[in-house]
């Protein structure tokens, strides 16, 4: 869990429709969003865009319990979905998802690779590493989200292929994808050796195969 808090002031919004967003983000700097979930009613909502710009600097703020503060009254919520400008730095949009203590979360939470520069694939190996995923969805109740999940490659060979089977996952959370079968066990991050290059004791193995074959014209020459 993340000891940072996030949390947002917002204002129920009654003028609705596409006009009246672009309205809102063209002259109050504000961008429209919706809290829905948790057995009530949905609520259209707007939040000042300084604000949220500033929330999703961080990270945590993805995998985090957002606190949003409307009329004078406080609700516990996640977010589901965030639309961005294609070309500018503005958000346009954002989904929040209200959460009760009680009951499980599905969330996508980002992976951290840790120890990168001192893999054995890598630094022995002469691989590179390519990561397939940087973030998975997880299931856990609110009070055990957290806010990244490790991935250890310090001991990842060349040709070695992490899945989703092979994360070590904090207490009491649980990945989605694995739920439903050993079918989607994702891969997570391999270690491969450059295109052009080889490893090591391939090139060992070449060069011997070389010096035979060296040998062979030779005699058949004689």
């Amino acid at each position: 869990m993340s000891t940072e808090d996030f949390l947002l002031d917002c204002e129920v919004r009654t003028d609705v429709g596409k006009g009246a967003s672009r309205r809102l983000r063209r002259l109050d700097n504000n961008i429209p969003a919706v809290l829905y979930g948790g057995g009530k009613e949905t609520v259209s909502l707007t939040i000042p865009h300084k604000d949220i710009a500033k929330a999703i600097e961080s990270e945590a703020f993805f995998a985090h319990i957002i606190t949003l503060n409307i009329a004078g009254k406080s609700e516990k919520a996640v977010i589901k979905d965030l639309q961005r400008h294609p070309a500018k730095p503005f958000v346009l949009h954002a989904d929040f998802l209200r959460i009760d203590d009680k009951k499980s979360i599905q969330i996508k939470v980002p992976l951290h690779f840790i120890n990168e520069d001192r893999c054995v694939g890598v630094k022995i190996g002469g691989g590179n590493i390519q990561k397939t995923l940087t973030q998975i969805e997880v299931e856990c109740l609110p009070q055990n989200l957290p806010e990244y999940i490790e991935v250890d490659m310090l001991d990842v060979e060349v040709g070695t292929t992490l899945h989703l089977s092979d994360i070590s996952l904090p207490d009491k959370v649980t990945s989605v994808a694995l739920s439903h079968g050993e079918d989607n066990d994702y891969a997570i991050a391999s270690i491969v050796v450059p295109r052009g290059e080889k490893t090591a004791e391939g090139a060992e193995e070449g060069d011997s195969e070389g010096s035979d074959s060296g040998e062979s014209t030779e005699e058949d020459k004689g």
